[in-house]
């Protein structure tokens, strides 16, 4: 049931990044006379203080933020992977450099490390935004990759594997990499949220690129005029509230995917039951 819920809510949410836009047309920079007005047949979501469809930037900005967090989520997890299974099976020396460099990550403050590397960033674009972000997002996938890894290296088939003359890397990637889908998935999953919030974040500090218009540059907007002061909460709740939801919908699907790879909890859910 929870990863049902949650695939239906990532669903309208990615009918509305890719479709969403074709529906409501127009610019979302488009200026109006309908200053700061409230939902209305005319502006669904109400304006803003320049009388922008607050309904038309919350559907351009899915494509930003939703963009954002896949994209770092791809780069850190494709990291993570590799970091977290070499390390893992081959072990020794190259074990302890790849643990060294996972501990560095592991221990800086990755908000603060996130806000002073977008602030070097010559080009703010979407693609720079989600490296950053990825650059900080990685270390505690490889943690745990690593941990699993060192537990399946020990089985039985990675040793018939191995004994049979295979290749370490094909081992790892044909044989470990297999059994360790659930777990990346969870940390894939994890990191998209953690990606669309730090967006958020950057883009609430004006660290981002403004020029596009995503739920963090809304937000941010929203701030710097004092909608919240001026009663205008239809400029801030939508962004926050599109924000709460795929957090939802990804944390709902990260739980499914727990308990369809953990025996243990669906036995637990039998004998609750």
């Amino acid at each position: 049931m929870k990863i049902r819920i949650g695939i239906g809510i990532l669903a309208f949410f990615a009918l509305m990044a890719l479709v969403g836009p074709l529906l409501v047309g127009g610019d979302p920079a488009t200026t109006s006379n309908d200053v700061m007005q409230g939902p209305s047949a005319a502006h669904w979501l109400g304006t803003t203080d320049t009388g922008q469809d607050i309904l038309r930037q919350v559907v351009f900005g899915a494509r930003i933020s939703m963009g954002v967090g896949l994209l770092s989520a791809v780069i850190a997890t494709v990291f993570a992977v590799l970091v977290g299974l070499v390390g893992g099976y081959f072990g020794g020396a190259v074990d302890e450099v790849l643990s060294a460099l996972t501990n560095i990550f592991l221990v800086l403050p990755a908000l603060p490390l996130i806000i002073v590397l977008a602030g070097y960033l010559s080009q703010r674009g979407v693609a720079s935004v989600a490296v950053v972000i990825a650059v900080t997002g990685w270390a505690w996938g490889a943690r745990v990759l690593r941990a699993q890894t060192l537990s399946v290296r020990r089985r039985d088939f990675v040793e018939a594997a191995r004994a049979s003359g295979e290749q370490p890397l094909r081992i790892v990637f044909y044989e470990i990499l297999p059994v360790l889908m659930p777990v990346i998935a969870t940390s894939f999953l994890a990191t998209v949220v953690g990606a669309i919030l730090a967006e958020a974040g950057l883009s609430f500090l004006g660290l981002a690129d403004l020029s596009t218009v995503s739920w963090g540059s809304m937000l941010y907007f929203a701030q710097t005029s004092q909608a919240l002061l001026r009663g205008g909460w239809w400029w801030f709740v939508p962004p926050g509230l599109c924000i709460a939801l795929i957090g939802t919908g990804l944390a709902l699907v990260n739980f499914g995917i727990d308990e369809l790879a953990n025996p243990r909890l669906r036995t637990i859910k039998v004998k609750q039951k």
